[in-house]
This record gives C-alpha cells, sequence and structure tokens, in this order.
C-alpha cells in the first residue's frame, strides 16, 4: 500500500460514514485522496498505529500529518474540551429593550448570539445577525418595532459529555452551526460551534472579525496576563503553547492542578516551562494571573 492509502486506512477507521466526504475534502485540500479501503481490523487503535506507522516513515510534512492524526482523536475529545466557557460566553437578555438588544447584537463580533431570560441558565433562543437585519429593513429600521424572540431560532442543546466525533455528525445532520452546551443537571457550561470543531483539526481559522481571547493580554515586557477563566485550549491556540489540558480545563485549573493548594496573591510557581504569578485572587477562586517564559524569571 502507498502513503496515501496508509493514510487513508488509518482515518476511515475511526470515521463515521456521515462525516466521510466532509474529511475527504479536508484531506484532498493537504494533497492526500482519501479512498474507501476496508482494515482489517476495524478499531480506533489500528487508526492510530496507521497514523503513527506514517509519522515515524518522516515523509509528510509535520503540520499535515499532525492534522491527519487529530481525525482519529475526534472520538477521545468531548464538547467541554472544546468550547466557549459560559464566563467567556457573549449572550443577551432578551428582557432588556429591543434598542439595547439589537445594537448589542449588531456590535458583537459572532454571526449567532443566545438570548436568555432571567438567568444564563435559561437560554430561550438563539438570534442570527443576518435575520436581525433582514427584520429591521422590514420594518423601516424602527428598532421599537422589533421583536427578537419572533426572529431567533429555537436553542439546540448538547450534552457535555458528546464526543466530538458525535457533535460533527449532529452539526452535519441538522446542517447546524451553533449549540449550547449544558451539564448533567441542565445548567449552561457553554457553545459549540462547527468551527471550534475544524478548528480542533485544522488548527486556528481567522478572518477579518476574528477578535483576540477575551481576557488575554500581552504586555510590553514581553509577559501574559491571563484571567483565570481562560481556557488552556484557547491560550494555547492564541499564543502557540503547549500547556497540557487533560487535568484541567481553565488556566486557573491548571495552577491549582500543578500545586495542590489554592495559591495567595503573589505566590509564584515554575512549571510546564513557564512562570505562573498570582496577580488577583478573589475569595477561593484565581482571578488573574502573569505568565512568562521560565527562563525570563
Amino acid at each position: 500500500m502507498n502513503e496515501a492509502g496508509w493514510i487513508a486506512a488509518g482515518v476511515l477507521a475511526g470515521l463515521g460514514l456521515l462525516a466521510f466526504a466532509f474529511r475527504a475534502r479536508l484531506l484532498a485540500a493537504f494533497g492526500y485522496e482519501l479512498q474507501r479501503i476496508e482494515p482489517q481490523h476495524s478499531n480506533h487503535d489500528e487508526a492510530r498505529g496507521a497514523v503513527d506507522d506514517f509519522r515515524r516513515d518522516g515523509q509528510v510534512v509535520r503540520v499535515d500529518r499532525a492534522r491527519i492524526g487529530r481525525l482519529s482523536d475526534l472520538d477521545e475529545l468531548e464538547v467541554s474540551d472544546v468550547m466557549v466557557h459560559r464566563t467567556n460566553m457573549r449572550s443577551v437578555n432578551a428582557d432588556n429593550p429591543p434598542e439595547a438588544v439589537v445594537r448589542e447584537i449588531l456590535q458583537s463580533p459572532h454571526t449567532r448570539m443566545p438570548l436568555w431570560k432571567g438567568s444564563l441558565d435559561n437560554i430561550v433562543g438563539v438570534l442570527h445577525a443576518k435575520d436581525l437585519l433582514r427584520a429591521l429593513n422590514d420594518v423601516g429600521n424602527d428598532f421599537s418595532k422589533i421583536d427578537v424572540m419572533k426572529i431567533a431560532s429555537k436553542p439546540w442543546f448538547v450534552p457535555d459529555t458528546t464526543t466530538l466525533q458525535e457533535q460533527l455528525n449532529a452539526f452535519l445532520r441538522r446542517k447546524a452551526h451553533f449549540a449550547v452546551v449544558v451539564d448533567e443537571y441542565g445548567e449552561v457550561e457553554g457553545l459549540v460551534t462547527l468551527e471550534d470543531i475544524i478548528e480542533e483539526i485544522v488548527g486556528e481559522i481567522a478572518d477579518e472579525h476574528d477578535i483576540d481571547v477575551q481576557g488575554v493580554k500581552q504586555e510590553a515586557d514581553g509577559s501574559v496576563v491571563v484571567d483565570g477563566t481562560v481556557s488552556i485550549r484557547d491560550l494555547n491556540r492564541a499564543l502557540a503553547w503547549d500547556l497540557p489540558d487533560e487535568e484541567a480545563t481553565t488556566i486557573a485549573g491548571l495552577v491549582i492542578h500543578e500545586t495542590q493548594l489554592i495559591p495567595d496573591e503573589k505566590q509564584a510557581f515554575t512549571f510546564h516551562g513557564k512562570r505562573f504569578v498570582v496577580m488577583k485572587r478573589d475569595k477561593n477562586r484565581i482571578a488573574r494571573l502573569r505568565i512568562r517564559p521560565a527562563g525570563d524569571i
């Protein structure tokens, strides 16, 4: 079997039929042809083994083989691993005056915004900016005539334990791009988009509307000031870091996991090649950290 065939066999072992065409297009973008090859043992270990064997051959550009390997990881990751956490999620109170709601949505860099009433755990709709613009045009741009609940679509709730493979398949089936993530009690944990899953495969997708990660500020001295609620994955993507996210989701959680305590303000720790300084603590929560390369202490 040639090199492209090994890639195809390894990837196919972990693919669902519904997502086959989607992933074939992804691999085609990297110069490989995905064919329907029946593996001798159809299981995830063989898929990963085929990709690992190909890595050892050293015949594929590093970034391309990493992307191919991540295709096999979709069954191991859950939506909670890639979602936008509720603390960083932009949303709108549907009970606000129509003008305030419209202005907030139009000023947002996001295409879709969840609407809530009473509390963030009561999401009642998702409003698409394009639908809002159409409605405004129909009423002569009179904000007072806008009823956002009549324009909004019904929210789609998914469990936080849904694998990325399952969620990708569901997005494709429903031709949807956006879902609200909830825990076992139905409380909102965050949101996940189709783009979040694609970025898990191919890396960061930048466009002219992208903004810097909320809660992350690059300082002139080379350090980075980070809110404790910022997710490790977002930080890794934004700064090309490689901090582990197996035991913690947020950067504050990583510090607590590594130190096995809730540090006081001004305490500093070094691990994973970085120096972490606690800048602000709010009760039992790490609110803000300063991070710099360990060699710059």
